[in-house]
């Protein structure tokens, strides 16, 4: 029995279950007594159970000729899922979606009468997360078919292969699959969230089917976010599984190592042992730069998660990492300016339109503008970094706007500001940008590989492209590129160290 599928509708109210019609009696058999067959079929089975299968699939019970079998689907490429829900009862979030590579397993928890296999079949029970009660009957339907056609013979195995293969085609269940979460009504085949005439009418409907829900079939769901939640944790669980357990050449070093010995850039899904990342991400916090912490692989802007770099340095780098990124972060806030002592340094928030900052820690009480010692309406000592945004704030602005800042800062260091332009233009003429900070490098002589002495970034001198910093040479080396052979264009002649060469 194929059902139209993949929404799922969650009813608080009580379903009345319907015992299946003709349905032959499964369970233990009053009286019945296991024959020196049965029970070493069901040893046989069990234990080729647990050989075949791993402890997260198979697991026996202690206590009786049971146990529980948990069985993960196996879903196509790019496999969607959406869960709709209630606005009201779920905190506002009523829809959520998202790609997965696994979804929550089918448990089938069952245990062998004394009579199983020569004549009656194992007690089970069917349950999931992400399957209604209608779909768990009709499978456990064809479980029961399943053992019709095999009576006589083990069946467990036969029902997992069913439960792995064909469940997906045998439920119709296709990407993007939909999961509707209502808390009133009953189980429907429903597209979208049922208003509540519609679910009074699915519930007619589902009466007056065919189909009947099984006392063996149980739903495993019991709020909208602990649906999403139990879907995205163990997606994750299993992927980094599967990734744990593949080998991947390592492009630093060329090794080939497991999965479990390396670390993956989510972004780019660009792969790199332990031992070459954390070498790389050592050196780099060392150096401060700790939003340099990205892929290797050149003009790769992917970046390492903070668990990631926490996995691969030691907790003393780490420490300084978090710190060095939280300053970073405070520093693209507006409002929020350091303590200007050296040995304090900590963070204060600016009051809105005020000048004056206190420090929460030595209570030191300062401009927030020259970062001086708070001298009230005098006007503010400048220094030498704000110049040039003073130059172009004075010249975009309007003749208020002038007189105000002549106000606040005086004529002459207006005028300072206006003569820096000078050196701009110098530097526009004898130095070049790095194209990572911006910081001005003037090349003296050396080859076309230079080093930003600001941010310590490489880069081609000739056409202003950051180098790889695994191997920035080979920038030169590449054919397909206008640098090709100019490491060491126009390097001044020493015709000196030239004649030494020339007699040797």
């Amino acid at each position: 029995m194929a059902l139209e599928g993949g929404s799922l509708i969650i009813n608080t109210r009580p379903v009345y279950m319907v015992e299946p019609v003709n349905r032959r009696q499964s369970g233990r058999a009053t009286g019945a007594s296991m024959s020196t067959e049965d029970q070493e079929a069901q040893e046989d089975e069990l234990l080729a159970l647990a050989s075949i299968y791993g402890e997260d699939e198979f697991k026996r019970a202690e206590s009786a000729q049971g146990g529980e079998i948990r069985v993960c689907l196996e879903l196509p490429e790019n496999f969607r899922i959406c869960v709709k829900g209630n606005a009201a009862a779920n905190n506002g979030n009523d829809s959520f979606e998202d790609t997965v590579c696994f979804l929550p397993p089918i448990l089938l928890n069952f245990e062998l009468p004394p009579d199983y296999p020569s004549n009656s079949a194992p007690v089970f029970t069917l349950s999931c997360k992400w399957l209604s009660t209608v779909q768990l009957s009709s499978l456990c339907c064809q479980l029961d078919t399943l053992w019709e056609e095999n009576q006589g013979d083990v069946i467990l195995f036969a029902w997992m292969q069913f439960l792995k293969e064909e469940t997906l085609a045998f439920l119709n269940i296709t990407s993007p699959y939909e999961l509707t979460i209502c808390t009133k009504g009953t189980f429907s085949q429903k597209y979208l969230f049922p208003t509540k005439t519609e679910q009074d009418s699915s519930k007619e409907e589902l009466t007056k089917s065919s189909e009947v829900l099984d006392s063996r079939a149980i739903q495993d769901v019991d709020s909208f976010t602990g649906l999403i939640r139990d879907v995205l944790d163990f997606d994750q669980v299993q992927q980094k599984k599967c990734f744990d357990s593949k080998p991947y050449t390592c492009n630093i070093c060329f090794c080939e190592k497991l999965g479990s010995e390396c670390t993956c850039f989510k972004e780019c899904q660009h792969v790199y042992c332990n031992t070459c990342l954390t070498g790389y991400f050592e050196i780099q916090i060392k150096d401060g730069q700790v939003h340099a912490l990205n892929c290797p692989e050149p003009k790769c802007s992917s970046v390492a998660s903070p668990a990631q770099v926490k996995q691969l340095v030691g907790d003393q780098l780490f420490s300084r990492y978090d710190r060095l990124l939280l300053q970073s972060s405070l520093d693209l806030m507006a409002d929020v300016v350091y303590c200007p002592r050296p040995s304090c340094q900590t963070p204060v928030m600016q009051e809105p339109g005020g000048t004056m900052g206190i420090c929460s820690s030595c209570r030191y009480a300062f401009c927030t503008l020259c970062k001086m010692t708070y001298h009230g309406v005098s006007p503010c000592k400048i220094t030498a970094e704000k110049l040039i945004a003073l130059r172009n704030e004075y010249l975009e602005a309007d003749e208020t706007m002038k007189r105000f800042l002549e106000k606040r800062y005086g004529k002459r260091v207006i005028q300072k500001a206006v003569e820096e332009m000078e050196s701009k233009d110098w530097l526009e003429m004898n130095s070049k940008a790095c194209p990572r900070c911006g910081t001005h490098i003037q090349k003296v002589d050396g080859c076309n590989k230079m080093t930003c002495t600001g941010c310590t970034q490489y880069f081609c001198w000739i056409c202003m492209s950051s180098l790889s910093r695994v191997n920035p040479y080979s920038h030169f080396n590449d054919p397909g590129l206008g640098c090709f052979n100019q490491l060491f264009l126009a390097l001044e002649r020493d015709d000196d160290i030239w004649d030494a060469i020339d007699d040797i």
